[in-house]
């Protein structure tokens, strides 16, 4: 089943760890219209300025699958409001910038991010149809810091 454009549900629900596990991740109606509205008003703007396809490396997550990523009991994964990616050869700290300035979001997160190394860690990014907060934090080891580095930190 097809979300948008470029992503489909398949991809929005696979999990390593669920298949390893043997955990069922499908999520119910309401779940699929939450990840339809973060595909479309956060992937496929990012792709689109990108022009570059990417897959997420997490998206919707069960509450049994989400416990047994060590995940906390109201991650905004569960309701399919969130989704943790990259984008091939492009800085995770540009990329948090890109959304920063030019989508609306409830949250973006740089996670794991080093400085040294430019395409390290993730962007977590959540949209909530007509609640967005705009919340942005970059989190690391044992850190939590509001807003992002400075683009060349």
């Amino acid at each position: 089943m097809k979300l948008s454009e470029h992503f489909s549900l398949f991809e929005m629900t696979k999990s390593q760890i669920a298949i390893r596990r043997g955990v069922p991740n499908q999520p119910n109606a309401q779940v699929i219209t939450h990840l339809q509205a973060v595909c479309e008003n956060i992937l496929e703007p990012v792709r689109a300025h990108y022009q570059t396809p990417f897959s997420p490396s997490s998206a919707y997550r069960s509450e049994m699958l989400n416990r047994l990523m060590g995940s906390h009991n109201r991650s905004q994964h569960i309701r399919g409001e969130a989704v943790d990616f990259e984008v091939p050869n492009v800085s995770t700290l540009e990329l948090a910038h890109w959304i920063k300035d030019h989508l609306e979001f409830d949250q973006l997160i740089l996670e794991y991010f080093d400085p040294e190394r430019p395409r390290s860690g993730w962007v977590h990014c959540s949209y909530v149809e007509g609640k967005n907060r705009g919340r942005i934090l970059t989190i690391g080891m044992g850190s939590i810091k509001q807003g992002l580095p400075e683009r060349g930190a």
